[in-house]
């Protein structure tokens, strides 16, 4: 049987949420980079600026939610739990006190 590797699981949540994180930050950083040189921008430039600062939002939300890619989605998986039967207990029969509860 081959031995499953570690690096064949997905990331952890937290180390994909926080390159979601990252790429959102990094899409609304550009967005407010757009917002700021339209206040300095002319001509087409200004239409460029625009035009990334409208629809900047949308993308980051998509590039956001996107998974990572990754050439192995499948996840190795043992097939079957091993369960070692275990001995019982011997059990301990005094008889050699009756019940007195009876009475």
């Amino acid at each position: 049987m081959k031995q499953p590797s570690i690096t064949s699981l997905p990331p952890s949540p937290d180390a994909e949420r926080r390159a979601r994180v990252l790429k959102y930050s990094i899409a609304m950083s550009i967005r407010v980079l757009c917002l700021f040189l339209m206040l300095f921008a002319q001509g087409w430039w200004l239409f460029v600026f625009a035009a990334g600062a409208i629809l900047l939002p949308y993308v980051a939300v998509v590039l956001a939610n996107v998974g990572s890619p990754r050439a192995d989605t499948s996840v190795l998986r043992p097939d079957g739990v091993v369960v070692i039967p275990q001995r019982p207990e011997p059990t301990q029969t005094h008889d050699s006190e009756p019940d007195q509860r009876a009475s």
